[in-house]
């Protein structure tokens, strides 16, 4: 409450907190918008010392540090876009014991710089977010999250560690624990059914149309995901034109865009946003109403996830799939193009090697710009396998590869200080940028320090288009080394580039991975599919028994539907509906009012006569006779 300002725990909250504060290693599978920060938080708070946090997620790490520090408590993170000065003072701040939280990415624990100063942080928690991350049997397995366990060996005795996840089905909750090095560790699951929700799903081949079908009967806040950032502005465009607000997000877009658009948003300035994948972890909006899929995710874990955004506040909210028989198709084909021939992915290292024009033992430690279609187009390489390749690359440890990092600009004095006199005589105009430059940024004589335009600009009252300008001169003078941000798709090199020949990715692992993967998606075809009850599909998945129907979810509801509705009653509302059609074209609800059908009745005699090709839509959303 002193924190928070809450008065109780949320289901589950309480015992896993309990289970820490008694030195246990802790497996926490909470659902989104379950509460999985706080049962880190209030146990770090609680004893002496600092909560190492490993989180793969930059924008989320940033987020969490805010939230903290609008409560009064210390909190640091350490991230890509950080200049070694920076880290280096944080790490040391680590140290201190003033700190209470250090959020740091999978992919730092093993760098040499964080080893050398982990003995001295008075840590008296690990805490690991997205945990499934660390399973080869996940969705998102990342090979960094096995340093954990080496992480541990370097820690005093008993000090436990609390591994956090959403989604996780049995199988990758034992890997999960085994990988962690988790000692007899106390497991927490809570239910993930979600009784507010109603899911469904529909075949259609007119998804637009759905969408603003589904958008017109169900108000309030919608995410509209989609499988790519065309797409996102296609949807949002067409929806603004018919009237309802709506905005897109994906990481081709400036963080500067991204921020706005969130904020937006969530202020529900902006009812709809049309998303890729990129949209939504970490966001807290509870009163979201409608989340729906015009492309099938490739597994449950994911669509439980973005569907789950749905109704944080409990009220009846709609999660929707849209999907046609091709998508499912192309899905389950998909595993040849998600896991290349191993000849493939060298290739494709080759290419990125002489893309970026790097030589053998070049590269370690450098952020290099990666603009995939360009790559494509040049090296003639299909995009969907390029991407996968670049993922395999990437889970073998052979590169890094983010389809946006944000990377500030960074400058740092080169000129000795005789020549910055004489130079601030012979060059008078540039003389207030570099006197701003020496008293807003410490230690930007030694080292390389993270600058913001924007800052420089309200400071000197200039346009930051003329502060890139000025700072573009006195790097050409040599004063400055100056590199501009960086806020495109980013390749990382851990390692120096090797040969081609020399990549070898473990076959025996690859292919039991693409087993896995054709599991997931089958699971998720069965989903679309839907002959069952969708919670009771979903609850199963994830290894609960014994589940009962929700009665809320499209299956149930038909199941119901069917119970009242004879075969001869829905041929005769279908020949009414004919005789108002041959008037006009109809939106949905006029019809249901015409003929005094339930929402229910109406939808199931509509989806019949859909799927029978007896009435279709137009594009202004309304039904018409075939022949229209």
């Amino acid at each position: 409450h002193q924190y928070f300002s809450y008065q109780s725990f949320r289901p589950l909250q309480e015992e896993i907190i309990q289970s820490v504060l008694s030195g246990k290693d802790t497996l926490a599978l909470l659902p989104t918008g379950g509460g999985k920060s706080v049962c880190y938080q209030v146990p770090a708070l609680c004893m002496e010392g600092l909560c190492l946090v490993v989180t793969p997620l930059i924008a989320l790490m940033k987020d969490q540090v805010m939230q903290l520090r609008r409560r009064n408590i210390s909190a640091l993170a350490i991230h890509s876009g950080m200049a070694f000065y920076e880290v280096k003072k944080s790490l040391e701040n680590a140290t201190t014991g003033y700190f209470k939280f250090l959020f740091v990415s999978p992919e730092r624990l093993q760098t040499r710089l964080f080893l050398e100063y982990l003995p001295g942080m008075p840590i008296n928690l690990l805490a690991v977010d997205e945990a499934h991350c660390i399973s080869q049997w996940g969705y998102d397995f990342r090979p960094p999250y096995l340093r954990i366990a080496e992480i541990r060996k370097e820690l005093p005795g008993g000090i436990p560690v609390l591994a956090l996840t959403a989604s996780a089905t049995p199988d990758v909750q034992k890997d999960i624990c085994d990988k962690l090095l988790m000692q007899s560790p106390a497991v927490f699951t809570q239910s993930f059914a979600r009784p507010n929700l109603c899911f469904s799903a529909f075949e259609t081949p007119h998804k637009l149309n759905k969408v603003y079908d589904i958008l017109t009967k169900v108000p309030g806040t919608a995410l509209v995901y989609c499988s790519n950032r065309r797409l996102t502005k296609e949807i949002a465009t067409w929806l603004g034109q018919r009237g309802i607000s709506a905005s897109f997000y994906h990481a081709g877009l400036s963080s500067e865009e991204r921020s706005v658009r969130q904020e937006e948003w969530i202020r529900s300035q902006t009812r709809v946003m049309a998303c890729t994948n990129a949209f939504g972890m970490g966001i807290d909006k509870p009163d979201v109403r409608t989340v729906i899929h015009v492309g099938v995710p490739d597994c449950l874990e994911n669509y439980y996830q973005e569907a789950g955004r749905a109704g944080r506040d409990g009220k009846k909210s709609y999660p929707v799939l849209l999907y046609t028989q091709q998508e499912l198709k192309d899905l389950e084909s998909g595993a040849e193009k998600k896991y290349p021939p191993t000849e493939i992915i060298r290739k494709v290292y080759q290419a990125i090697a002489n893309y970026l024009q790097l030589s053998v033992g070049d590269g370690q430690g450098a952020y290099f710009n990666f603009d995939l279609s360009v790559f494509c187009e040049r090296f003639e390489h299909e995009p969907v396998i390029t991407i996968n390749a670049l993922l395999t690359l990437a889970s073998e440890g052979y590169i890094s590869f983010s389809e946006s990092v944000f990377i500030p600009s960074r400058v740092m004095f080169i000129a000795g200080k005789e020549y910055l006199y004489r130079f601030e005589r012979e060059q008078p105009e540039l003389e207030p940028v570099i006197k701003t430059l020496l008293r807003t940024y410490e230690g930007i004589y030694d080292n390389e320090v993270n600058i913001n335009e924007r800052t420089l600009s309200r400071l000197l009252h200039i346009s930051k288009e003329d502060v890139v300008r000025q700072l573009q001169s006195l790097a050409f003078y040599n004063v400055i080394e100056y590199t501009p941000q960086k806020d495109s798709p980013q390749v990382f090199f851990p390692y120096p580039r090797i040969p081609a020949n020399e990549v070898n990715i473990n076959q025996k692992n690859y292919e039991a991975r693409k087993q896995r993967y054709l599991q997931r998606v089958r699971a998720m075809i069965r989903y679309a599919y839907g002959h069952a009850c969708r919670s009771q599909i979903l609850q199963q998945y994830f290894g609960e028994e014994q589940v009962k129907p929700c009665g809320n979810c499209d299956y149930c509801l038909g199941q119901k539907a069917k119970a009242t509705i004879q075969h001869a009653q829905l041929l005769q509302w279908i020949a009414r509906t004919k005789e108002l059609l041959q008037k006009q074209p109809m939106h949905v609800d006029a019809i249901r009012k015409d003929l005094g059908l339930t929402r229910y009745q109406a939808e199931h005699m509509i989806d019949f006569a859909l799927r029978e090709e007896i009435f279709s839509y137009d594009n202004e959303a309304r039904l018409v006779l075939p022949s229209a």
